[in-house]
């Protein structure tokens, strides 16, 4: 099951977050985005401690798809250094996985 990834980024705005999940869903390189916000995120940038409302994008994808995701992020997040994290999925229901995958490898996709 380590095939599959969550990859965790953080949007601006609300609009933001729908555009990067629309996005990655419609290219196939996601099979489903859950968006969770408003978060309340406090990080140091350019020297100064900052305090922002964000939302939390996690993206459910496969280790294969990865660095098309990661460019695609990098392309239309407004941010100039995105939090772009994977984390292995090291265990999932295997209908859901099944899903997951089908959804990666739909016909037409980038992966597919």
């Amino acid at each position: 099951m380590s095939e599959f990834l969550q990859i965790t980024t953080a949007a601006g705005s609300r609009e933001e977050a729908d555009r990067i999940a629309t996005t990655l869903v419609d290219r196939c390189l996601a099979g489903c985005v859950q968006i969770i916000g408003p978060i309340r995120s406090v990080y140091r940038w350019q020297g100064q401690i900052e305090h922002s409302e964000e939302w939390l994008c996690q993206i459910k994808t496969t280790r294969e798809q990865y660095d098309a995701l990661e460019a695609v992020i990098r392309e239309i997040h407004s941010y100039d250094c995105p939090e772009i994290i994977a984390t292995p999925i090291v265990a999932g229901s295997e209908a859901y996985l099944q899903w997951l995958a089908e959804q990666i490898a739909a016909p037409g996709s980038a992966g597919g």
